[in-house]
């Protein structure tokens, strides 16, 4: 992934803009891989300004797919903080650029969970719903949403 993807300048430059990235060898750092949970290589974890894990990405991934799944760390970094406009904003790029359903499907959960805890408007989770109905109907995420209406 290191030769592949993060040389990559759209990539670097999304990085340093909206991380503190820490590289850490898995045989020399094993006290972080054990205290991350770490299970294999890469490893990416997005972590809070406190420290607590966000979101983790695992395994190689191409340039966009791994772009989408960053800006999908993000915006729950986003949602953490109760940053909920901002982080249904970056949900809701990702669906629209995002390469990959598994992806743009989640974001598009999660920008609807986002709306609504906003909003305190249930008609939030029921456009998401009936937005399932027109893309991603076989997602995890449609059926997760299905609920809403």
């Amino acid at each position: 992934m290191e030769a592949e993807v993060y040389p990559e300048p759209r990539i670097d430059a999304f990085v340093s803009t909206n991380f503190v990235p820490v590289r850490l060898h898995v045989k020399k750092h094993p006290e972080a891989m054990e205290r991350f949970g770490v299970q294999w290589t890469p490893t990416i974890l997005i972590l809070d300004s406190d420290g607590k894990e966000r979101d983790r990405i695992e395994g190689f991934l191409p340039a966009d797919d791994f772009l989408a799944e960053l800006q999908l760390g993000l915006a729950h970094v986003q949602f953490a903080s109760k940053n909920f406009a901002d982080a249904e904003r970056l949900f809701r790029d990702v669906v629209e650029r995002a390469p990959n359903p598994e992806a743009a499907a989640q974001a598009m959960y999660w920008a609807g969970v986002s709306r609504y805890k906003e909003s305190n408007d249930g008609s939030a989770l029921k456009a998401t719903a009936q937005a399932f109905k027109q893309r991603y109907s076989d997602t995890t995420w449609a059926k997760k949403a299905s609920i809403w209406g």
